[in-house]
């Protein structure tokens, strides 16, 4: 084993979290009178976090002028009442973080949710055990696609970035790991916008216990 950390992205990586994103973006667009979305809608919408998806959930369903403090406020505020009411783990998920902790890899979550949202997830899907370190969208003072994202997390734990391995799901997540310059794996059933081949990536995989035979 080459390399010791592993940084792995939460939604569309770990967990199938838009049935809750979606239920959330609804709740704050019937408050100001507009009409809901279906989940292929919000599953493009995902990605760089929920103000970008506040911004599109409105763009999607305009109308007269709206605060976006407020929106998100009410999102927020629905999101954070149930988070994993619809969310699952996706298959393999647990399975492959018990042989990575076994096998002493230190591994982290990336996301760009705020840490207290990120913590409930993690805490009632069972998977806090798993990860010593959590790097979440208000834990520093930049975010997904910023490199600092990596860059100052491995610094933080005396690595560098060729020491650690970013895991992830999106265009966001390739160009963070890019710029970087930390090697990276594509999971391709997530939240992406374009063609996987066109996602720049170490490799590619359908199946998150491919990993196994990367990582380890």
């Amino acid at each position: 084993m080459t390399k010791q950390l592993v940084l792995f992205d939460l939604d569309g990586t770990l967990i199938d979290s838009a049935g809750d994103l979606r239920a959330a973006l609804n709740i704050m667009l019937a408050a100001f009178g507009r009409a809901p979305l279906s989940l292929p809608d919000v599953i493009g919408m995902i990605g760089n976090g929920v103000p970008t998806l506040v911004k599109r959930g409105l763009a999607a369903r305009p109308g007269d002028p709206i605060d976006h403090a407020e929106a998100m406020a009410r999102f927020n505020a629905a999101y954070d009442a149930a988070p994993t009411a619809l969310t699952r783990v996706y298959p393999g998920v647990m399975a492959t973080l018990d042989r990575l902790k076994t096998a002493g890899m230190a591994m982290g979550v990336c996301t760009n949710k705020h840490e207290e949202s990120a913590r409930q997830i993690l805490t009632e899907l069972g998977l806090t055990p798993y990860f010593a370190h959590l790097i979440a969208g208000d834990s520093l003072p930049f975010r997904k696609p910023d490199p600092r994202v990596l860059t100052e997390t491995c610094r933080r734990l005396g690595l560098t970035t060729a020491d650690a391995w970013m895991v992830g799901d999106s265009e966001v997540d390739a160009a963070t790991a890019e710029s970087a310059q930390m090697d990276f794996v594509l999971l391709t059933y997530g939240y992406h916008h374009g063609p996987v081949d066109t996602i720049p990536a170490r490799h590619r995989l359908d199946r998150f216990a491919d990993l196994i035979e990367i990582l380890i």
